[in-house]
């Protein structure tokens, strides 16, 4: 009998042992084990009616404490099912069955993973690695579909980082919260992304359910520590940072709106950010899902990701840039008049040694899936920029009248 059990049990005992004691007095026939059985009768029907007692601000705290201990603890429950505090001889505990109050029992959906949303059809990431021991989870090898880059632009920086983090793999996988959560942590790259064409990808590498798992970019002035005893959507909090959360919501400057379909493990996120025509667009699976931020020439940024998730991670598995080159352009045109192929330099009609620098230089780009989606026009918008344009043509027209 636990300390809440016996504290709920006395002041109904301590009224009424008298009437018990009188009860089993009346009736000297019983047998030992007739006394023993109405005891227990008597014991669960006054432990009942103390527990009926207990108001609803009182569950209302039970409650919220057993969701904020979602974010902590990794998952090990069998899926399709929620094992709700059971004993270890796997009987259920007296305590914690509440058959009074079916409708209190909370359901945690972030506590459960987020499956089928992988990039490829490995058996460990279509179905999440649910298990007694946690262990188990770091033991299942890591699936390799989608790595083929052996060359990276940059990597997570080991002096930019939460507290609760753990980089391996050369510093290109994140590990959070490697025994237990009590909040956020986050990373950050390396190298500040200022001018040009970057794009990488991360991938999922372990369940995605909690609070939030996100991708994203970020200032330095992004406090990567600054949630480390909350639970939160770090990225997108202040206006310093845009993140995309697990769930498919976009976040920024504290406020979310639906961008996308919810990611989870195994899946591989991608992030291009064209600093000169200062948009932010994100890719899920190598397929485009559109374009999350615009004007955002002139600002200096870093790549992050963040989580809440007890044992969670994310790798890096493509960090690449380029200058906004005519060559990029050609490239990024390419790709655009030729989508339905998976990589573009299959089809076209060049040199192999072109091929092979195109390949090197520019091939993120000739097999991105980019889609219908326009770069926009840095030029358009205001009066003066109509002027620029005006004066351009104006100097076509008089080299036409010339030749």
């Amino acid at each position: 009998m636990d300390t809440e059990e016996e504290n709920s049990w006395h002041p109904v005992g301590d009224q009424n042992q008298s009437k018990q004691q009188d009860s089993l007095e009346m009736e000297p026939t019983m047998t030992l084990a007739d006394v023993i059985r109405k005891s227990t009768k008597d014991y669960l029907s006054k432990h009942a009616m103390a527990r009926r007692m207990r108001n609803s601000r009182a569950w209302h705290y039970v409650l919220s404490g057993v969701r904020r201990d979602a974010d902590s603890r990794t998952v090990a429950l069998p899926s399709g099912s929620l094992s709700w505090s059971s004993d270890s001889d796997g009987q259920h505990s007296d305590s914690d069955s509440e058959p009074e109050f079916p409708s209190l029992l909370p359901s945690i959906p972030t506590a459960i993973p987020v499956t089928g949303e992988s990039y490829c059809n490995c058996e460990n990431q279509n179905e999440a690695p649910f298990c007694s021991n946690v262990h188990t989870i770091h033991r299942i090898k890591d699936c390799q579909c989608g790595e083929e880059d052996e060359y990276f632009d940059w990597v997570w920086d080991d002096l930019n980082k939460s507290t609760a983090t753990l980089l391996t793999c050369d510093d290109r996988k994140v590990n959070f919260h490697m025994d237990y959560s009590c909040g956020t942590a986050a990373v950050r790259g390396n190298k500040e992304l200022a001018e040009g064409q970057h794009f990488w990808e991360i991938k999922m590498t372990s369940p995605v359910y909690g609070t939030d798992m996100m991708v994203g970019i970020g200032t330095s002035d992004v406090n990567l520590d600054k949630y480390r005893h909350t639970f939160c959507s770090l990225l997108g909090k202040d206006e310093d940072s845009w993140g995309l959360s697990y769930t498919g919501l976009l976040h920024h400057k504290g406020d979310r709106t639906n961008f996308s379909t919810r990611f989870g493990q195994g899946s591989i996120i991608g992030v291009h950010l064209d600093t000169w025509h200062g948009t932010l667009t994100f890719f899920k699976n190598r397929k485009c899902i559109g374009v999350a931020a615009t004007k955002l020439q002139n600002k200096r940024f870093y790549p992050m990701v963040c989580s809440t998730a007890a044992k969670s991670s994310m790798k890096v598995i493509r960090s690449c840039g380029s200058h906004t080159s005519l060559q990029y352009l050609c490239c990024f045109r390419l790709r655009q008049l030729l989508p339905d192929y998976v990589d573009t330099l299959d089809v076209l009609p060049l040199p192999p040694g072109l091929k092979q620098i195109l390949h090197n230089k520019l091939g993120w780009v000739l097999s991105m899936n980019c889609g219908s989606i326009q770069p926009p026009s840095p030029t358009s918008g205001n009066d003066s920029d109509s002027s620029c344009s005006s004066d351009a043509e104006e100097c076509q027209r008089k080299r036409c009248r010339r030749t």
